[in-house]
């Protein structure tokens, strides 16, 4: 069984450069994993940071379960990753390097049915970068088209 990916950062990949992934959990409340499962979900906006020994994730946007009730979650609010202390350390280090920060990459359900957020120490891309990560992919595609073509 494949893991069931809920929602995708490509906002990510297009203004990073992703150099290293983690594999992590993520502490939630019963109506927001109803929600994931309905795929609610937005990584646009979220980032990553470390405070008192724990990584905290800030900004994932999921919606309010549609059957909820009057007291449902807040959609957005700080929620804790579940992590070892070493890979925490590693991380920690690589934000204090100037220049590098940690990035949501994807949601998904594992085959276990765990929510998991893979995550990502990342450099930001320069103007140029990005319009030659463009460039690249338009030539793959007409590539590829020529290919399908003949």
């Amino acid at each position: 069984m494949d893991n069931r990916i809920v929602a995708t950062n490509r906002k990510a990949y297009h203004e990073y450069h992703i150099l290293d992934k983690y594999e992590t959990g993520i502490e939630l409340l019963g109506s927001e994993v109803k929600s994931l499962r309905e795929g609610n979900a937005n990584l646009k906006e979220a980032y990553i940071v470390i405070r008192k020994e724990q990584a905290w994730v800030l900004g994932i946007h999921i919606s309010p379960y549609s059957h909820t009730g009057f007291e449902g979650h807040e959609p957005v609010r700080e929620r804790r990753l579940l992590l070892h202390k070493r890979e925490i350390e590693k991380i920690k280090i690589s934000l204090e390097q100037k220049g590098l920060t940690a990035v949501p990459l994807q949601m998904y359900f594992n085959p276990n049915g765990w929510a998991k957020l893979e995550i990502g120490i990342a450099k930001g891309k320069k103007i140029y970068d990005k319009r030659k990560a463009i460039r690249e992919r338009d030539i793959q595609r007409e590539a590829e088209r020529e290919l399908r073509n003949r």
